[in-house]
């Protein structure tokens, strides 16, 4: 053990831990290293995640046409009475001053003219009253990843470490004294990826912005790197999750089976785009009044039952009003990506088909994004701040990143801890690892989670599909977990661990939602509640398998 404590250095104690180089990630990081050292861990290149997929843009109040009070009524309405309304009036209230740290960074948003002081473009997009998405053309999160990470990488003060694998949080429990003091995270063990040993990181405080759960799913929108894993790191430790049974189907992914999911942005409804059926039909105009430009539940649930009514496997966007000009010039990448594939918009319709593509629920955090476990924040996709309620309106995660991370920091400074001390902790316990023989087993696994959310934790649901869910997820979630003590070098297994888990939180949420709201469809309980409450587990004592919490 003192072999292993002599080569600990002081680069293995920071001021600020951050995990994840997303928007929230990067944002937070950006902040902190005025107040100190940061350490950003990330599992792989520098920016990968869902933020650099996405398309659309950032919703924010710029316009005097607008109004904050509309846009906080706008996320009120999407979230079907389960937002946290003053969470909500932060979020809103705090845009503006979002965008120009964004743009104070680097980041280049469309203008209305090319003169760079010109008033911002600002597009619509669903359940939005007004227009109000800054975007950089069709490609909003390159741009924003592109022009943070420049930040990041010219700030001495932020120390980036790629091919690092976030294992298990730091808690009292692995201090030599762990029976003194109050509980709190102190850091984290992680994976080196590339040289396949465990590290131990300590901070003042860390904060997981891991991103979301789309590779429990087949069809998804996110990066191959979203796989829940600060949410299952966070649950294991004891922190309580929230909502984990609101998974937002992106309504129009591009139809390519066998190939990656490529985003056909909801901007294109904004801009006049018509979904049809296979026979021409405008099938939206029948579902809600606001026809294409509904909220995403709406449009996915629509689109799934026209799928199921036909029999086929996709339905159309129909973009051919506006010429081919236009839509160069409004949706450059999604027009290439098109016509690379057979599909000139301007004269073909698209094939589309939702896709999971964002968890409005997470691990459960507080006004100013910390966890139940004190020292630890969570922020992005991995937290439920209450923002989103019951189903998110388009375009304000983006800005929910920039604007809770900063909610984090300055809560972090508030109550700043001191500096936790490398030889007060017990080192990783390697004592157990054997190398790893069936690495096909673990893909497997990976395979059946995918299928069982995917066909029985969908769109729509009904019991009998939930109670098989929990079954199959159940016995992987074992499997994984036994699993895993012999061979935590191993990546993939690490993640389907944290797969394993994020399953069987996801069918539990939905098991114990009786009701229809949001992005929750069980045709089973088609109708809302009369009080809306907020599904809330937590770890049982001996076990990882969740149980009910009432705190509400």
């Amino acid at each position: 053990m003192e072999s292993y404590f002599s080569k600990m250095t002081k680069e293995k104690v920071f001021d600020w831990i951050v995990i994840g180089s997303g928007l929230a990630g990067l944002t937070y990081a950006l902040e902190a290293a005025r107040h100190g050292k940061v350490l950003l861990l990330t599992k792989n290149e520098s920016g990968a995640g869902s933020t650099g997929k996405a398309q659309g843009g950032i919703a924010s109040v710029m316009s005097p046409s607008d109004s904050l009070q509309q846009h906080i009524q706008d996320t009120l309405d999407a979230g079907a009475g389960l937002c946290r309304s003053e969470r909500v009036d932060t979020l809103v209230k705090k845009g503006p001053q979002a965008i120009k740290r964004l743009v104070e960074w680097g980041v280049n948003f469309s203008r209305e003219s090319q003169a760079s002081d010109s008033e911002f473009h600002l597009a619509l997009e669903g359940g939005h009253s007004a227009s109000r998405i800054l975007h950089a053309e069709d490609w909003t999160g390159k741009e924003i990843i592109r022009a943070l990470l420049e930040a990041v990488r010219a700030d001495a003060q932020i120390e980036v470490r790629e091919n690092y694998m976030a294992i298990d949080f730091l808690k009292n429990r692995h201090r030599k004294d762990r029976l003194s003091g109050p509980e709190r995270c102190y850091g984290l063990y992680a994976l080196n990826i590339l040289e396949k040993t465990v590290e131990m990181f300590l901070a003042r405080a860390v904060i997981t912005c891991t991103g979301g759960v789309g590779q429990a799913y087949l069809t998804t929108t996110n990066d191959q790197v979203s796989t829940g894993d600060g949410i299952a790191m966070a649950y294991r430790a004891g922190a309580l999750v929230e909502d984990m049974e609101f998974i937002q189907f992106h309504p129009t992914s591009f139809y390519n089976p066998g190939q990656p999911t490529f985003l056909i942005s909801e901007a294109l409804r904004g801009y006049g785009g018509v979904l049809r059926n296979h026979q021409g039909y405008p099938f939206m105009k029948d579902v809600d009044p606001r026809a294409d430009l509904a909220p995403r539940d709406r449009v996915a649930r629509a689109i799934d039952a026209e799928m199921k009514k036909s029999g086929k496997l996709h339905v159309y966007l129909d973009m051919t009003a506006f010429s081919a000009t236009s839509l160069q010039n409004e949706f450059p990448n999604i027009y290439k990506h098109c016509l690379q594939r057979g599909i000139d918009i301007s004269h073909d319709f698209i094939p589309v088909v939702p896709a999971a593509h964002f968890l409005c629920g997470g691990i459960r955090v507080d006004e100013h994004s910390q966890t139940s476990i004190p020292g630890l924040y969570a922020c992005g996709e991995a937290a439920c701040t209450g923002v989103h309620g019951a189903n998110r309106l388009a375009s304000n995660s983006l800005l929910e990143a920039v604007v809770y991370s900063g909610q984090a920091l300055i809560h972090a400074l508030e109550n700043r801890a001191p500096l936790p001390r490398v030889e007060d902790f017990y080192p990783w316990d390697a004592s157990r690892v054997v190398p790893v023989t069936e690495l096909s087993l673990y893909s497997s696994a990976r395979e059946t989670i995918q299928n069982t959310l995917s066909h029985y934790v969908g769109i729509v649901r009904t019991d009998l599909r939930l109670q098989r869910a929990r079954e199959l997820v159940e016995l992987i979630h074992r499997q994984t977990q036994q699993d895993y003590w012999t061979n935590t070098l191993e990546p993939s297994l690490i993640e389907t661990r944290n797969l394993a888990l994020i399953a069987l939180l996801v069918v539990h949420s939905a098991i114990n939602r009786h009701e229809s709201r949001g992005l929750h469809y069980n045709s089973d309980y088609p109708e809302l509640l009369t009080r809306a409450k907020h599904t809330v587990l937590c770890r049982q004592k001996d076990s990882l398998l969740p149980r009910v919490v009432d705190v509400d």
